[in-house]
Order: C-alpha cells, then structure tokens, then sequence
C-alpha cells in the first residue's frame, strides 16, 4: 500500500472533537498526525497533547496482549507487568465468561458493576455493545456522573436542552466572559476565535478562583472563592435590574418566572456578594455594568463551575444572565457549556436499554452512581463481587481515593481492566485486556464545543493484540451465551443505527448517512447552517418555543420546587468550605486542579507530556502569606491532610491563587512518591443537582512536613 492519509477524530474528553489526519506509510506506520485544514473549527492544528499523539501509540510501555495477574501476588502498587503472566485472548474472555456467570449465579447479576466514562468520547467507544452487554447480563447501572451532569442538568433545566453559542460566532463577541473556563488550556480551537474578536476590539474577562494561562493572557481576571460562583451571578443580576441593563421586550416574550427571580435578587447587593465571594463590591458594579452594557456578549462557562456542593445553582445562575440581556439575539451573544444537546443520536438503538427485561432479573437493575464508587465497594448488602473498568482509570480520578483504593484491593473483588497502559488501576485487575487507540479503531462522533458530525476511520491496525470496545463485548456476549442478533451487529451497521439510518431521521441528522461521510467525513447538523455573512446566522435561543414544561426560558422552575429543590438559584455556602462551619479546623479550600498537558489522567505517564508539566508535577500551591503563617517557605516539603488523608508535597509560592486557596494538579497515583494523588483529599459528598462530584468543595490545612 502506498503512503496515504485518513481522517480520524480525536476521541478524548474534549469540547473541540478535533478533525485529525494521519499519514500511513507503505508498510501501515502512522508516521504524521496532522489537525484537518478543512475542519472549520480544528483549522490545521492540534494541541499540545494530541500533536504527540504517536508517541502515545507506539510507547514502549502500551499494553500489548492480555494478562492474568499470578498467583500469589497481591492486588496494589509496586509490582508493574512482573504481578502478571501474559494468556491468549480466548483464555481471558473464556475465564471472565466464567468469573461473571459465576458470580451472577452466587451473588446475582447486580453484583457485578461496569465503570466506564470518557477515555474515549467517540460514539461506538463510549457506549453501545458494552451497553449491550452489561444490560443483557443484568448488572448494576452506572450512573455516569463524574463530569458533566450537574452543569448538564442546570442547563437543560432553564434552557430545555443543551445548545450554545457557536463557537465560530465568538469571533463577533465584544465581551467574553470566560468563566471557570481555561480556554488556553484545555479549548484551545476556541482560541483563535476570542484572539480575532480581541483585534477587533472585544475585551476578555476570566473569573476563575486561579490565575490558569488564560486568566494571565486577559483583559481582566477576577479572582472568586471556589464554589460561590452563583453568589457573583445573582449579585451581577441585581445590579442589571437595579439600573435597568435588562432587555424588556426579550424577557417578557421568551421567559418565564422573571418577577420572582428580581425579587430574590434584591439581597444580593455588591456589598453582600464581596462577604461571599470576595470579588470587591466596586468590581461585582464594574462587571455586571460592563455586561449589561456590551453586545454581543458572550459567556463560555466550562465545567469546574459545577464541580462543588453549590454547583448546580452556579451553572444555573450563570446561564439566565444572557436571558435578562437578551444577548441570544445577537450574532456572538449568548453563552456556552455544552453543544451536545444538537445531536439526536439514537442511543436507545445502539445501547439497548430493553435487554434489561431479557436479562436474569427481568427488569431494569440498581443504579450505582460513579461517584460514590468508593461506597459501593463496600457495601455489605448486595456487594460488588465484579467490576469492569474500560474507559476510565478510577483509582486516579475518582474521588476519596483513600476508599476506593481499599475497594479495589479486596481479595474477593475479581476486577477485568481494559486499558492501552498500566495505568494505577491495572495495578489491581485480575484480567488487563489490551485497548486500541483512536486510530485503530472506526467510530462515529459528535462534539460538545462544536456542531459538526464527524466519521473517524480506522488509519492503522491495531498495535499488538489490542482490540476495541465494539469487539470485545461482542466476544464476551457470544460466550455468555446471549442470543439476541444485535450482539451481531458490525460497527458499521451500528453507525447506521446511529444516524437513524434504519427509520425517520431526525431533522438535525438528515440525510447524513454513512456513505456520506465515508465521501466527505465532516458534516454540519442539519437546521444549524450558519449565514451570518448574508444576514441569516444559527441563533439557537434568539426565540422560542424552547424545549422547556412552561415552553420558556425559565428562571422558576416549578419542576425544582416539586422536587424539593430550590426553584430559583440560591447562593449555600458549601458545607465543606470556609463558610460553611468547617473552616476553624481546615482553614485552606484546596483545588485538585487538571494539569494543562494532560487529560484528566491520559498522557501523564507519557514522558514528552511530563516534561511540559514539570514545573507543577508534585507540588502545592499557596499564596506567600499562607505560607509565611505556618513556617513554609518556597520549595520546601510539606503535608497536607485533611479527615481523609494527607499527601507530602513541595510549596512552591506563587500568587496564582488568593490567600486562604491552596492548588495541586492531578497525576498517576504511581508518579507520586507516596503512591496517592490531589484525589486523597477530595470526598464523595455530591452537588446540588445531578448527583455530581463537589471536587473543589475541599478543606485542607498544611504544615510542613515533620512538624
């Protein structure tokens, strides 16, 4: 075969959904990944992460074949491939058949768990014959949470579904307020958009409770106590209806609930929300006057906002101050979370949510949020005697590491990994199955920062005897026993199902089809068309009827106020944080921050990515007064612990974060020299809606190591 190039999508966990191109040489060699030129929003280039990406494919260190963990080795850390022995693949999924129709038969099928999340966000990948699989066999539901839901939820919640401003459009914002948002960080193809708004005279403003690289590069950042963000946007409101900033004419025809929100608000005056935030009441006037008084502004709201106990309220608080401007009227006005609301997929078609009623229960099974992983692993009633992990690393990024670690290192817990490396939850599989990387495998995609539907085909075979999702569960299926012809589908029959192909598209899929994109792999949804430059821009909230019960853009939301849930955003101190009565004993909110070159914990094995993030690797972040309190000084060791545990790091001084805010990033548990990562310290309590994690509602306190 001659060199030739292939379009592929990057899969990880990424607003951008990246068109990639791959060059393969004769012998079937990625050589080259390239980002597509004709992708409207990739525009020929990748990040940082993903420009190295074959260092990731052909590192020495990917898993390459399947292993049993020997005999007589214990479950945990220190051990690397020499507590495995490599088997075939028919001995790994002969022995998992057995272990999982054994357990079922004893403990019963809800005894056995599947953990996955976004390793891959690539539609097939994600979810749909593992899906299958685990609904045919009758296991516990995970309730995927780990992310998105809270914000998710918020959104959905006033806006009926989750669509946003196009990202091409930030291009004629004058304001952008970036807020809990790294866009150079971690969105980055929205950049050069907020760069071309910038030179024709926008201002970018960051709130963010750290100085993160896009806060360093804007016009202004403010600097806000993590988790009372929905205080800022209800003090913000009250000032956009005390001087009379909102759009009348918009709120009277699109909204609902508007005479109960501008009496809540009336408590939130400048002088209060500074008590809550810290912001200066003089900047809280500043920031809402400035947004009251710019169109089209544009908000892109990313998901840290929502990572604590208040965090559903934020989100919601945040996204209705378009709906008081009326900024969705406008051409780059409006806001952004999430565009993943555009597309229809038929996941009730490919994930098969019926089998359940095949399955040995005969009905839908339990519901274990993946949040609380640590909980279910130790549960005595109706314990968790299986659990397969593919698309995630739990024993990095799930939160009170401490109990999930004690979990997965039971004895009488028999744990598959499916994974590419020997990530900290290899460390304790008893079967590791090999995983393909997103150019081996062929899969169909969507975006949540974009509207363009995208075809990732396979560019090389599979290294070693590694073997996608869609495969392996199919193989599984058949030596369960499980008859159902969908367990036969191929990935591209699965693609069609996908699309609708099979009945009535939906108007946002029509005429997509696979042979469509097997032509031209890039295509836009359907209705979202954009013509700004004739005068006819996609504006998805500019009017209604919106996908809400009231039709409307809700600021009450009566549906809430049934639920026992606040009807209209509510500033609560998180319980865990200075405000909210814990703050005498663990004075410090502490920040597991993402690092900026990896994701989540993808590539932080990988030495290239390490290098870029060495300056940060293994150290705390703390405000030089904080330090100068306790004895610290820059570069020294020192311990920090709260209720759950505590972890030796080096203080580096540094004013990226306020007085009383202390930030670490997340890596491997394995690269720390006490074999835990900023997940120690987080707990499982969960945010206000959603049943997502409250990651930066956290209290430490520090001193220095050995005191």
């Amino acid at each position: 075969m001659a060199t030739h190039t292939v379009h592929t999508v990057c899969s990880h966990d990424c607003p951008d959904s990246c068109g990639v191109l791959v060059t393969v040489d004769e012998a079937g060699k990625a050589t080259r990944v390239q980002g597509d030129p004709s992708h409207p929003v990739t525009r020929g280039f990748l990040c940082g992460k993903v420009a190295k990406y074959l260092d990731r494919v052909y590192a020495p260190e990917r898993l390459l074949y399947p292993m049993r963990r020997r005999k007589g080795t214990r479950k945990g850390p220190g051990q690397e491939l020499g507590a495995f022995e490599r088997i075939s693949w028919d001995e790994a999924l002969d022995e998992i058949a057995a272990r999982l129709r054994a357990t079922s038969d004893e403990f019963g099928p809800e005894s056995i768990l599947p953990y996955s999340y976004a390793g891959s966000i690539g539609l097939l990948t994600y979810g749909s014959m593992d899906r299958r699989f685990f609904h045919r066999l009758g296991a516990s539901q995970l309730d995927r949470t780990i992310c998105s839901t809270t914000g998710g939820e918020a959104y959905v919640s006033v806006y009926g579904q989750k669509l946003g401003t196009d990202t091409e459009h930030f291009r004629h914002s004058r304001l952008i307020l970036a807020w809990g948002a790294n866009i150079h960080g971690n969105n980055i193809h929205l950049w050069p958009f907020v760069e071309e708004a910038r030179r024709n005279g926008a201002k970018l403003v960051v709130i963010d409770p750290y100085r993160t690289r896009t806060a360093a590069l804007a016009d202004w950042h403010i600097s806000i106590r993590p988790g009372t963000d929905a205080a800022l946007a209800l003090g913000m409101m009250h000032v956009l209806m005390r001087d009379g900033l909102c759009d009348e004419a918009y709120i009277a025809e699109n909204t609902h609930g508007f005479a109960q929100l501008a009496e809540h608000v009336k408590p939130y005056t400048p002088e209060r929300v500074e008590e809550m935030t810290g912001v200066a009441a003089g900047d809280v006037e500043r920031l809402a006057r400035m947004y009251g008084e710019t169109q089209p502004a544009a908000i892109r709201m990313n998901y840290g906002v929502q990572r604590s106990e208040n965090g559903g309220a934020s989100s919601r608080a945040i996204l209705m101050l378009p709906a008081l401007t009326g900024a969705w009227k406008y051409l780059g006005g409006g806001a952004q979370l999430s565009t993943s609301g555009g597309f229809p997929w038929n996941k009730q078609r490919l994930e098969r949510p019926d089998l359940m009623e095949q399955s040995p229960l005969g009905r839908p099974s339990r519901v274990i949020n993946m949040v609380l992983l640590g909980q279910a692993l130790e549960m005595t009633e109706n314990p968790v005697k299986a659990l397969f992990v593919y698309n995630s690393n739990p024993a990095a990024v799930a939160p009170d590491q401490g109990a999930v670690l004690r979990g997965l290192a039971r004895e009488d817990l028999f744990t598959v990994v499916h994974e590419q490396f020997l990530t900290d939850t290899v460390d304790y599989a008893d079967i590791v199955l090999p995983a393909t990387t997103f150019l081996e495998q062929k899969d169909i995609q969507g975006a949540y920062g974009h509207y363009y539907v995208q075809l990732s085909k396979q560019a090389m075979e599979p290294v070693g005897e590694a073997r996608p999702n869609v495969w392996l569960f199919a193989e599984l299926a058949r030596r369960m026993g499980f008859t159902e012809g969908c367990f036969r589908d191929s990935v591209d029959e699965m693609i069609r199902q996908a699309l609708h192909e099979d009945g009535k598209q939906p108007e946002p899929l029509k005429g997509i089809t696979l042979e469509l994109l097997e032509e031209h792999p890039t295509q836009r949804l359907r209705g979202t068309e954009d013509d700004a430059e004739n005068g006819h821009p996609w504006l998805p909230f500019a009017e209604g009827p919106f996908a809400t019960p009231s039709g409307k853009i809700e600021f009450y939301s009566e549906t809430m106020a049934a639920q026992g849930l606040d009807a209209l955003p509510t500033f609560h101190p998180p319980k865990e944080s200075r405000r909210g009565g814990q703050g005498s004993r663990y004075p410090l909110e502490f920040l597991g921050r993402k690092a900026d070159h990896y994701m989540n914990s993808t590539f932080a094995n990988l030495p290239g990515h390490q290098a870029m993030e060495a300056d940060y690797n293994g150290m705390l972040e703390m405000h030089p007064k904080d330090a100068e309190e306790r004895g610290i000084e820059d570069g020294m060791t020192v311990t920090v612990w709260n209720d759950r545990g505590s972890l030796p790091l080096v203080a580096k001084l540094s004013r990226k974060v306020e007085c009383g805010v202390v930030a670490a990033r997340l890596h491997w548990n394995k690269l720390s020299t006490s074999g835990h990562n900023v997940n120690l310290l987080t707990g499982q309590h969960l945010a206000d809606m959603g049943g997502g994690p409250a990651f930066y509602s956290v209290l430490v306190e520090v001193r220095p190591a050995g005191s």
